[in-house]
């Protein structure tokens, strides 16, 4: 899994910066590992750098293997923040994701080799 960090020119663009969101996605994603071929994830700041609330906004888009791309959107008061909550809900929406895909009906699909 690649893991690709773009920001908007409000934000810092660190390498620390990009090293903790990529240890945040890794943590939360990691065991999508093999089944994703890359995340991005884009970070902005909505107001250009006045002080707000939830001004910080970060998207991930997760790319799974032969398959569409799905996103999220999180928007947050610091980038640490939103980063983790965007993380969490592309965790739930990949488990949803992959979860059908093996799933139907709350047995095993029979396309699925695993479960056979």
């Amino acid at each position: 899994m690649h893991i690709q960090v773009n920001t908007d020119e409000n934000i810092d663009g660190r390498d620390a910066m990009t090293a903790g969101v990529e240890a945040v996605v890794t943590a939360t994603l990691g065991h999508f590992g093999d089944q994703l071929t890359r995340v991005e994830v884009h970070i902005s700041d909505e107001n250009a750098g006045k002080p707000g609330q939830r001004d910080k906004r970060c998207m991930m888009e997760a790319r799974p293997s032969n398959q569409k791309p799905v996103a999220v959107t999180h928007e947050a008061a610091t980038v640490d923040e939103a980063c983790a909550g965007a993380a969490k809900k592309l965790r739930s929406l990949l488990d949803t994701h992959f979860g059908k895909l093996h799933d139907v009906k709350g047995a095993a699909s029979i396309r699925d080799n695993e479960h056979r």
